[in-house]
């Protein structure tokens, strides 16, 4: 009989599987860099898409509710009622395939209970209601300039809201962005607008300063809960959670204001209103519609901004669009830009980029340590 093959076993040696776990740790690290570089990359956009919403809807509705005062309106029911009725133009959101693949695929395990989230939507949109109400007396009665100013500070509200419901850590780079922030609307009280304003009795004067300070205090405290309330209660990850809480606490919002407008017995002048607006029916009607339009459009930015960075960041963004106001208002209204103007508006892009760049170094550390 011939002898039987020998059979060799080669046995890796140390050296050799320390350079396989080597490589297989260097493809698992570069997989994971990727994949956190397409979500900062997504991030950054959704970001830009949320940041031009809150901007843009912001700014028209502002100069639209403005012309509502100037032409002839007068309601104070029903400038606050534009800015929240326009939610069912929200709804087919939800039908879009890429938000419903988005929700299926984020459930949560434990929802909260329908009376926690009935409570939840009714108390944000009672903050909601009154603070509308409340801008839109500040708006009819102040000068835009120091409307501008007294709605700067609830950026400082905000701030001091967000240090005890939220955690907010403030960095050097946050701290600067808030002050610029603040100081650009702060410049804006010393532009003169004699000339395209009217004066109004001291005791009126009072009551828009007043009504203006109480609702930048709500505005600030109610994006506070509003990001609390994603933290804590709805637990998703998932844009149809930023459509709920935008559309039902409007909804709310809506009852309460119609039942004030009708309370008040505003609704009987409404007709009137309509017949002597100084633009014409239409036009009447197209300024609250596109009022309406406008909100909801700044709604979407605002709670997305929330949602995906936090309830300080959404309001640094709304401030910023404060300076932005005087030159559309130059374009279309021809007011003057001073130099007043343009310093504010400088700040206000200086502390903006300061507090994005303090959200780039967050996600280069946060980058660095998965690494």
């Amino acid at each position: 009989m011939g002898e039987a093959p020998e059979i060799q076993l080669q046995v890796p040696s140390e050296d050799e599987k320390l350079n396989e776990d080597s490589v297989e740790q260097q493809t698992n690290g570069n997989q994971s860099t990727t994949i956190t570089q397409q979500r900062t990359y997504k991030w950054w956009l959704l970001m830009t898409i949320y940041t031009f919403f809150l901007l843009s809807g912001q700014s028209v509705a502002t100069l639209l509710g403005r012309l509502y005062y100037d032409k002839g309106g007068n309601s104070k029911w029903l400038a606050t009622i534009v800015q929240v009725v326009g939610f069912p133009i929200l709804i087919p959101l939800y039908y879009l395939p890429s938000y419903k693949s988005s929700h299926t695929s984020n459930i949560t395990t434990n929802p909260p209970s329908l009376l926690v989230l009935s409570g939840m939507y009714f108390g944000l949109g009672l903050l909601l209601a009154a603070g509308c109400l409340l801008y839109s007396v500040g708006l009819l009665y102040l000068p835009v300039s120091t409307y501008s100013l007294i709605c700067a500070s609830q950026l400082a509200f905000n701030a001091l809201f967000s240090f005890f419901f939220n955690s907010q850590k403030f960095t050097p780079f946050i701290i600067n962005s808030l002050v610029l922030l603040t100081i650009s609307s702060t410049l804006l009280v010393f532009q003169n607008d004699s000339s395209g304003s009217t004066p109004v009795p001291r005791a009126k004067y009072v009551i828009g300063f007043v009504c203006t300070v109480a609702a930048s205090a709500g505005y600030g405290l109610m994006l506070s809960l509003t990001q609390l309330c994603f933290q804590k209660i709805l637990k998703k990850q998932t844009f149809k959670a930023v459509l709920d809480m935008i559309i039902y606490q409007s909804s709310v919002a809506t009852l309460m204001i119609s039942v004030g407008l009708f309370a008040s017995g505003e609704w009987k002048s409404l007709g009137e209103e309509m017949e002597g607006f100084k633009l014409g029916k239409s036009a009447y009607v197209n300024v609250l519609v596109w009022i309406a339009v406008g909100w909801q459009v700044f709604s979407i930015g605002a709670v997305g901004l929330i949602f995906e960075a936090s309830s300080l960041f959404s309001n640094v963004i709304s401030t910023l669009g404060l300076p932005i106001v005087p030159v559309f208002a130059m374009v279309f209204f021809h007011d003057p830009m001073t130099g007043v103007k343009v310093i504010s508006m400088l700040l206000a892009i200086w502390g903006f980029v300061s507090y994005v760049y303090q959200h780039y170094l967050d996600d280069r550390n946060s980058d660095t340590g998965k690494l």
